[in-house]
């Protein structure tokens, strides 16, 4: 509701298209817009394509049954290539209406399984009563220094508001509120991998639309996931819940515990042979449309972003390819990290992704807060602000992988000094996320106070408070120095119009995903328009219809107080 609701109205006004280029025309410089440019690839790196690529080899190494290490990577390759033909083929369109069309398959497929998963232990309270009670076989359960079994299910697993001293609790209910809180305001209102939909609706009520179906599909993984992952834990209870490092290295390949393996082992042992195939498309299916997203995201933010930097003047053509290059690279190191992914301290994937987020994605969320809602704020604090929270958050995200954590019942011995589980991994890392926020936020509101503020004619339809005005933004002043000392060369028009392409050049182009337009289709009608035209097309893009936008306002109501009513019910 927030990205919809606030953020995606501003984005609008503004006329962007990518995240950093807001803060490119909110801060001017370029300095920001590069850095949280590599910050998205880093966070696309470390918490989507490594664990997209883990998550589906993991899925594939079941299914076909390969075996070791080798059949992990033999997996990853399968998923690469066909990534490759969505990427290479589609664009944004592609991965929308691909999107679209597997929304349905997998919410078909899990809905199936999760009604086939209550069968199976009897209905949702036999399912609680033995999820706390069903015990894993001796031989694959672990004990440790009070003889307590590793497996043994939390005694508050019902429960989303958990303890939050230090060490009581997995899930502080503190970091529960306000870490994935502002974990959330990071990935929904400035991921680029979710904005960039966002903003190809045709109109705000779209957007909003878009943003309030999302809400209601948010609802589902209860019901689609969880539920089903609990009865996983009841009826696989040796492979799911083992805790012995040696036995789960046996059935997984790691020894921290197979609870990733949770929703496979439904799919492919509790389902029937022809429905367990379809899932495992609509598996694949989905971690393509993951993949896809991120590949074209990701290229979008390097070539825009960075590459343009260093070539100025570089062709649409060399644009696509530098790309297209760069998603290789970008590839290339997630599968290196993919055994970092394996042997991490904690056996759930999810835990992971959101641990890497709150060392890397506060400080961007605390600069998009301030962008929007304080015009005070200014480059340098912005800039500044974000570099603190990264050296911060980069100390905590590399102690945390340097150091390994025995699992449970382990024989290993805790190399951890003292210092460092007391500093570091003593704070949940929701409550550093949230800390990390606090840091930042203070950091750029004091440092933008200390210098120049930017002038209010620069900041028309950049923040929320001006997304209406139909005021025509002057450029920032380092934005017209810039422009000065790097001029864009114009290149000349071809006289009589350009030559056809040749065939070779049409097959090539269509292979990238390039469309070459010469002539009048070449210029933007945006080129057209006076900045007072311009500042009035942005204004009026806000427009609703008045009987559409009741519709969405009432719909969003109504799934927040859902929202409330089941965090209520769980509490």
């Amino acid at each position: 509701m927030i990205l919809g609701w606030v953020f995606v109205p501003v984005y609008t006004a503004a006329g962007v298209y990518t995240m950093p280029e807001y803060l490119r025309l909110r801060f001017g410089g370029q300095r920001i817009r590069v850095y949280l440019s590599v910050l998205a690839i880093l966070l696309y790196i470390f918490t989507k394509v490594s664990a997209d690529l883990y998550a589906g080899a993991l899925f594939l190494t079941r299914a076909m049954q390969w075996e070791g290490e080798l059949g992990l990577y033999v997996a990853i390759i399968v998923l690469l290539l066909i990534a490759a033909v969505f990427t290479i083929f589609g664009g944004l369109t592609a991965v929308i209406w691909t999107d679209a069309v597997q929304t349905v398959l997998m919410i078909a497929g899990s809905l199936v399984l999760c009604i086939m998963s209550f069968i199976a232990v009897g209905g949702y309270d036999e399912l609680i009563t033995q999820y706390f009670e069903k015990m894993p076989s001796p031989n694959v359960t672990a004990y440790d220094s009070a003889n307590q079994s590793c497996s043994a299910p939390r005694a508050d697993a019902m429960h989303m508001f958990r303890a939050a001293e230090a060490g009581k609790s997995d899930l502080p209910w503190t970091g529960m509120t306000f870490g994935l809180t502002i974990s959330a305001i990071w990935y929904w209102c400035s991921d680029q991998v979710i904005v960039q939909r966002t903003l190809a609706s045709k109109n705000m009520v779209h957007a909003k639309g878009g943003v309030v179906l999302a809400a209601a599909l948010k609802f589902l993984p209860l019901f689609l996931l969880i539920f089903p992952g609990m009865a996983a834990r009841v009826l696989y209870t040796d492979t799911v819940a083992c805790s012995d490092p040696a036995a789960c290295k046996r059935f997984c390949n790691s020894e921290s515990g197979c609870s990733n393996l949770a929703y496979i082992e439904l799919v492919l042992n509790l389902l029937p042979k022809g429905v367990a195939g379809l899932m495992l498309a609509v598996m694949l299916a989905a971690l393509m449309s993951s993949l896809t997203s991120i590949f074209n995201s990701a290229s979008t933010l390097f070539t825009i972003d960075i590459y343009t930097r260093v070539r100025r003047n570089a062709s649409e053509m060399e644009q696509v390819i530098a790309g297209r290059v760069f998603v290789v690279f970008m590839v290339a190191v997630s599968i290196v990290w993919i055994p970092i992914i394996n042997s991490s301290s904690s056996s759930q994937l999810f835990v992971y992704i959101q641990s890497i987020t709150s060392y890397l994605a506060p400080p961007i969320c605390a600069i998009y807060l301030l962008a929007v809602f304080w015009p005070r704020t200014n480059e340098q604090g912005a800039f500044w602000g974000i570099m603190i929270g990264l050296v911060v958050g980069m100390i905590r995200f590399c102690v945390e992988f340097s150091y390994t954590v025995p699992p449970c019942g382990s024989d290993e011995e805790d190399l951890r000094p003292d210092w460092i589980k007391a500093v570091i991994f003593d704070v949940h890392f929701l409550h550093f996320g949230c800390i990390l926020f606090l840091i930042v936020l203070i950091s750029v509101i004091v440092i933008s106070l200390l210098t120049e503020p930017i002038p209010e004619e620069c900041l028309h339809r950049l923040t929320f408070w001006s997304r209406h005005s139909t005021e025509p933004r002057k450029p920032l002043p380092s934005t017209l120095l810039e422009m000065e000392k790097n001029p864009i060369r114009e290149e000349p028009a071809a006289a009589g119009g350009a030559e056809p392409p040749s065939r070779a050049r049409r097959l090539f182009n269509q292979l990238c995903g390039v469309e070459e337009r010469t002539g009048e289709a070449a210029v933007n009608p945006r080129d057209r328009l006076t900045e007072e035209q311009r500042a009035e097309e942005d204004a009026a893009s806000l427009y609703e219809d008045p009987k559409q936008r009741v519709i969405v306002n009432v719909s969003a109501i109504v799934s927040m107080v859902v929202a409330i009513g089941m965090y209520v019910y769980y509490r």
